[in-house]
Order: structure tokens, then sequence, then C-alpha cells
């Protein structure tokens, strides 16, 4: 494995560390048993650890609460930018992350294997949650001393935790619980203050606050609005903003339009943002679903405007590892793999808005000619070649071809010009 960025006190590494292990899905109700351990850690403890799991992300900001030393272990680059408790741990020299590379796709190959192998041969302890023994941990551990583990088969069998809460959660609790929740501080934390079971503090969180998805997508809108950089009384002006809202079941048909819509100038365009962790085999199913692109397509004649979509992948929706920007008449040839999706990469490092809103502009024009004329800027088929030729030969004027070949004055012109040598003179 190789390092390739370090943040943080690099003292740690000389310290005795312990390293946090668990399983994927482990059940809630064992929640309990491994923070028990964390609590018993002191400041003279260095814990070593990922964030891969939702037990591991816990458990990080349960040590980090605690202020206990920590080592964070994450591939490829590190993209929790904006957590309170890992600034605050930074800051206050009790944490270090280490970035490895990660040379296959996530979740994939050998390297979740490799990883695990040499952050254990960093670490003289290993303390292990939850571990299925039909995941790939368990095989790792076999033979290896210094493991405890927190969790054995007779807990897990046992109701660790009850899972059922009929106490009413008050205004007060939920403002409490909604503190902590953005402050990062963890479920742990939660569970503490309120004296909640870790099940209901899960079940109430969902509850209030918005499904993890819909924040992923608004933390993308803010992503891509922030690159735009609009400026009070500028030229550029945000007209409209599209929230995704329902009640149950019942959503507004708005809920299906692109998400912003701005004016530059005299013209508008619109744009539609996505984020995905990854793209996967059938990623264009994802990414333009029939219905979604007809409602886009619907809203673009509708609204005299065109719409561009802007895929980011990777990282974490408020800083993506590559961004797209795709014009919605293109989606069709990529889905068909005429085109390749590479070929609309824009760089991130070199986002010029100005380009971008001159690129709007020239796709504006194209969109007017294209809905006043639908064969602008097509190629001409050889049928349509011998039919223009042979109706300029019957002396058809300007005004009967243009609505016969679907293309404007200049196009056809130039076509005739092409085809006979002739410059067309006949004026209708």
């Amino acid at each position: 494995m190789q390092v390739i960025e370090t943040k943080g006190n690099q003292n740690l590494m000389n310290r005795e560390k312990t390293l946090f292990l668990c399983s994927k899905m482990t059940p809630i109700g064992l929640y309990g048993y491994v923070f028990k351990w964390t609590d018993s850690l002191t400041e003279k403890d260095c814990i070593v650890c990922f964030n891969s799991t939702e037990l591991e992300s816990e458990v990080l900001k349960a040590l980090l609460i605690a202020k206990v030393p920590t080592i964070l272990f994450v591939m490829n680059r590190f993209t929790d930018v904006n957590n309170i408790q890992i600034e605050r741990a930074l800051k206050e020299n009790r944490m270090l992350i280490v970035v490895l590379r990660r040379d296959e796709p996530k979740g994939k190959g050998s390297m979740p294997r490799l990883r695990n192998e040499y952050v254990l041969s960093l670490c003289q302890h290993v303390v292990c949650g939850y571990i299925n023994k039909n995941g790939s941990v368990f095989p790792l551990l076999a033979g290896r001393k210094n493991i405890v583990n927190l969790i054995d088969e007779n807990a897990y069998s046992m109701t660790a935790e009850s899972t059922d809460c009929h106490e009413r959660w008050t205004v007060a609790q939920d403002k409490m619980l909604l503190r902590m929740f953005y402050g990062d501080m963890g479920i742990h934390a939660i569970h503490k203050q309120l004296q909640r079971t870790y099940a209901a503090v899960y079940a109430r969180l969902h509850s209030i606050t918005q499904p993890e998805d819909l924040l992923k997508g608004r933390e993308y809108e803010d992503f891509v609005l922030s690159l735009f950089n609009i400026q009070e009384g500028g030229e550029l002006v945000l007209q409209e903003w599209q929230g995704d809202k329902s009640y149950g079941i019942i959503k507004p048909e708005n809920n299906s339009n692109p998400d912003f819509v701005f004016r530059y100038g005299q013209n508008e365009f619109a744009v539609e943002c996505k984020w995905r962790e990854k793209l996967n085999r059938d990623w264009s199913k994802d990414v333009f679903p029939a219905r979604r692109i007809e409602n886009y397509k619907l809203f673009s004649e509708v609204r005299h405007m065109p719409v561009t979509i802007i895929l980011g992948v990777g990282g974490e929706p408020c800083n993506p590892e590559l961004l797209y920007k795709i014009p919605l008449e293109e989606v069709v040839s990529i889905i068909s793999e005429k085109q390749s999706i590479v070929d609309y990469l824009y760089p991130l490092s070199s986002f010029d808005v100005s380009l971008f809103l001159q690129q709007e502009e020239k796709a504006y024009t194209l969109y007017g000619k294209c809905k006043q004329f639908p064969n602008a800027y097509k190629p001409w088929s050889t049928e349509d070649d011998k039919l223009l030729v042979t109706l300029y030969n019957e002396n058809k004027n300007i005004k009967e071809l243009m609505p016969i070949f679907k293309r404007n004055e200049g196009a056809i012109r130039s076509r005739i010009q092409k085809l006979t040598g002739k410059a067309f003179c006949v004026i209708g």
C-alpha cells in the first residue's frame, strides 16, 4: 500500500496502537457493547480506525468526542472536510488522517484486503466489534494474537437492547437531537444525553431529518451553484431553484423540472444537477431515466430554453472527483453509445463561469434555430440532396424550400452552391 497524503499529528504513528474492526450491517441492538469499550478509553490510548461502515463512522465520532487520540485511514482521498469534530481534533493535535492509494474501483478487487493487512501490520492490538463469519474480515484475523472480541455469539443471540420505545419525543428533545446530529457528535453522544436507546435515536433521526439521498442531492446543488459565483446585481441571475418536496406519496409535477433556471442577459437556460458515488455498469439508466429525460424535454419545449445536465462523480457531493457537462440533446447519443460520456468531462480545476455562459449563449441560439428549423445543423442525406437539386431546377423559391427541408435560408443557399456550383438566385 502507498501513502499519498497525511494530515494531523504524525507522532501518533509512533505510539502503541489498537485497531478497531467490524463487519458491515452490525445490528443496532449490539451497539452498546462497542460503545461500552469506547467509554473505557482515555487520552493514553491510540485507536486506529476506518470510516467505511455505519458503526465505524459512529465509533470514530465517539472517539473524537471522548478526545481519544485517533488515526483514521481512508482510501484515495479524504472527503469529510466539513466535519466539526474532525476539524477540532486536528486543531487540538489529537488526530492523524492517512490517505492510501486505491488503484481499483471502490469496494472491488483486492484493495480492501490489502488495506486491512497493511493497517494490521502497523498495530500492536486489535479490538473487534461484530464480526460476520461469512464476511471478509473474519478470515483475515485467523491465527492472529492480541485480538479482543467485544461481541461473541452469546451476545449476538441475546437481545442486547430493546428496539421499542413508546415514550413520546418532546420538542426540546428534538431540538437537542438535531443540534447534536448537525454537530457531528454521533449516535452514542445523543444516546447518553437523551437517555434513549440507540434504535430509538436512529429511528427519530430518520423521521425528522431528510433522507440521506436528498441531503446529498441538496449538498451537490449547493456545490454546483457555488461554481457560478453569482453576484448581487450581476448579469447572471438565479431565477428558480427547484426543491424536491412531497407529502407522503403526493409530489408536485414541478418536482421533475430541472433544478436551476438562470437568466443571462436576455437568455434563459436550465441546469439539472446529478451526483453519483460511482458509475455502475447500467449507469446510463440510473443517471438518465427515460421518464426524467422526457420531462426535461417537455420543460425545454414549453419554457423555450436549453437544458444542461451537470453530473458529478466520486468524492463527496460537496467535492466531486469528476464533473461532466452534458447538453440535454446529447443524452440520446450517450445512452446509445454513439458518443462517450468522457467527451463531456469538464475540468473542475479550471471551471470558467464566463466560458460556461458563452457556451450556454451559443446553446440558446442553437436551441432557437433547431426549434424553428428541426433539421438545422444535421447532415444532408443523399435523398435530400437529390430532391433539393430537382426542386432547384424547377425554379422553386427559398420560401417554398425552407418548410420542405426544415432548414433556414442560409443552409439551403450554401447546399445549392455546393451541389451545383451556382449561387441560389431565385428570390421568393
